[in-house]
């Protein structure tokens, strides 16, 4: 166990451990801690609490002192500085032509260095830019790139449904969210319906998820009969938010759609059992499923059952068997017929001449007839050769 208290930095942002180094700490106040970007100013939202070590990313970081009047102070300095900061890189910006969009500009609370954020369609080459906004403002400058929901986290805004959006006030973080929800909810697939001020999926399409899981799960299927207090039907829809399904019922020579409570309707051929929560059916379709495996085991263990044996009369009541016929004696086999003389083989003819294929007129045929031709020339280059030798012999005897 470790003693923590929880800070946050931003409004609607992540919450961060730290260690409360022995400060009377409580919900609501204004601390000055250490972070892996710096010396930054936030706001604890818890008191002080144990937490398993489990829980926890060691070693953690501790709080530095309660923040005094001159840190706040300090604080809405940052701020107005980094309106003004806000209004020169745009200009810096356009200068350059650069195509991105400015988001939101934080300056560090011991100004150490100043951070812009933007959006773009692609990379940026913002060197230029960066050099540019060093020369201004004296101080370390960085350039982050972030999306669209981040960008609508930072900006805020008015939802479809009337109120701010849910990231900019409580979401603390970004969950996964797939057309699917939509599906399951019976909503429009209109993008333009079902989308927020980012043109993502809007995050609240998560909320109700769960429930209509849970719920679906223990609701029968549209297209089902089912068994009503006016009589048998087929569900023509549901409505999961309500618990409630729609029949169509046959009333005289017409149909009606009528609607009931799922508590109140029940399953063809269970008259006693009900449409209850997932507990209890979960828990009979268990018994169920037992039921029906040891009725399997049953069969698995016997899957042939033995034949009954016919029975055999005693011995001395059996029937005789009547004695074979006996077999007759093998005829003789006559003696072989002689092999004749063979004839003689008729003498085979000459062969007839091996037909020579014709050959294409545009190859020519291998110069065989011109290597004894070759040889000759080697035997003169030899003579040749000689006779030289025995002419040098001579001149160096004279």
């Amino acid at each position: 166990m470790a003693m923590v208290i929880r800070v946050r930095f931003k409004r609607a942002a992540k919450l961060y451990d730290f260690d409360p180094n022995g400060l009377e700490l409580h919900n609501g106040m204004s601390v000055v801690t250490e972070t892996a970007r710096g010396v930054e100013l936030g706001e604890c939202m818890s008191g002080v609490m144990d937490v398993p070590d489990e829980r926890l990313v060691l070693p953690l970081k501790p709080i530095l002192r309660i923040a005094t009047e001159q840190d706040l102070a300090m604080q809405k300095r940052n701020e107005q500085a980094e309106k003004e900061a806000f209004d020169i890189a745009i200009d810096r910006i356009a200068e350059h032509k650069l195509e991105m969009k400015l988001v939101d500009v934080e300056y560090a609370f011991d100004r150490s260095k100043i951070i812009f954020y933007f959006t773009a369609n692609g990379r940026v080459d913002f060197r230029m830019l960066v050099k540019s906004l060093a020369s201004i403002f004296k101080t370390r400058i960085e350039l982050r790139q972030i999306g669209v929901r981040d960008e609508a986290k930072m900006l805020g805004g008015i939802g479809p449904c009337g109120r701010p959006i849910c990231c900019r006030t409580f979401l603390s973080d970004f969950t996964p969210v797939s057309i699917k929800m939509a599906k399951e909810q019976n909503l429009s697939l209109n993008p333009t319906k079902i989308s927020g001020l980012c043109d993502r999926l809007m995050c609240c399409l998560k909320y109700e998820q769960d429930h209509y899981e849970q719920t679906r799960k223990r609701m029968p299927r549209v297209g089902r009969e089912i068994i009503t207090p006016d009589g048998s039907g087929v569900i023509n829809a549901i409505n999961v938010l309500e618990e409630t399904v729609r029949v169509r019922i046959a009333v005289g020579d017409s149909f009606e759609l009528r609607e009931y409570k799922i508590d109140d309707c029940q399953r063809p051929g269970q008259d006693e059992r009900k449409l209850r929560p997932e507990e209890d059916a979960t828990a009979e379709d268990a018994q169920q499923a037992a039921e029906n495996a040891e009725g399997g085991a049953a069969e698995t263990a016997e899957p042939n059952p033995p034949k009954k044996q016919e029975q055999r009369p005693p011995r001395g009541e059996r029937p005789e068997r009547a004695p074979r016929p006996e077999r007759g004696p093998k005829p003789e086999r006559g003696p072989r017929p002689e092999r004749g003389e063979r004839s003689p083989r008729p003498e085979r003819g000459p062969r007839p001449p091996k037909k020579q294929a014709d050959r294409p007129q545009g190859k020519e045929a291998p110069v065989k007839a011109e290597q004894p031709v070759v040889e000759e020339q080697k035997a003169v280059e030899v003579i040749d050769v000689l006779e030289i030798r025995e002419d040098a012999k001579k001149e160096d005897l004279f």
